[in-house]
């Protein structure tokens, strides 16, 4: 593994800044030497990390995993991850690829992870390895990035609901389909193909969603 300061210099690109980079580095990487550093500063700021990955679609669990040898890393990569999900959790954030990874979690790594959820709850303190981190701590780091990413608790409030209609509408729609959809809100030119799809296929689904009957009892079902 290569030495701290170029380790921080990378994690910079990836949305934690404790060095600024113009070097355009290997996320997956990066993200596995952040594992294998032990740094509670950098664990500390895993969570931002990736999240900026993978909004911008450069994570991948699997090039992660073939950068860590060590059962001990390959853990400690995994502990990092579920704590990640209870926090993007505690933050009310829904993010399409965090929502794929969840729905490949084992029964015990669910389990495990509603009690990092807890910890969130109540701002208790985590074990990850050998390495305690606070869970107040870990809140506040990803607020702040967060927030500078976003440009202030504002647009991170908006981000959340952007981000929750996305994952929302990723459950209903083809991304075809859903691409029509964004185009028809805005008032988008549509060519006679997409016109012609949008009111064989998407407007069907729309009406069925627009339903107040459906509507009232998609509610009474997860309540």
């Amino acid at each position: 593994m290569e030495n701290d300061k170029d380790l921080l210099k990378k994690v910079a690109r990836l949305g934690y800044p404790l060095f600024e980079t113009e070097e355009h580095e290997n996320a997956n990487e990066t993200l596995a030497d952040v594992v294998k550093s032990g740094d509670p500063r950098l664990w500390e700021g895993f969570p931002v990390m990736l999240a900026n990955s993978g909004e911008k679609e450069i994570f991948d669990y699997d090039q992660v995993i073939s950068h860590l040898s060590r059962p001990e890393d390959r853990n400690h990569f995994h502990m990092l991850l579920l704590m990640s999900l209870a926090l993007y959790k505690s933050f009310y954030l829904k993010f399409a690829w965090a929502a794929r990874l969840q729905k490949k979690l084992s029964s015990t790594d669910k389990r495990e992870s509603i009690k990092y959820s807890k910890k969130f709850t109540t701002d208790g303190d985590f074990l990850l390895g050998q390495v305690h981190m606070s869970g107040q701590k870990l809140k506040t780091t990803f607020q702040t990035y967060f927030e500078q990413m976003r440009g202030g608790l504002e647009d991170l409030l908006s981000a959340r609901d952007e981000l929750g209609l996305e994952y929302s509408l990723s459950q209903v729609f083809s991304p075809k389909q859903k691409e029509l959809f964004m185009k028809k809100l805005k008032r988008a030119k549509l060519s006679k193909t997409e016109k012609e799809y949008f009111s064989r296929v998407v407007k069907k689904k729309i009406l069925a969603l627009a339903n107040p009957q459906l509507h009232s009892l998609a509610r009474r079902l997860i309540e």
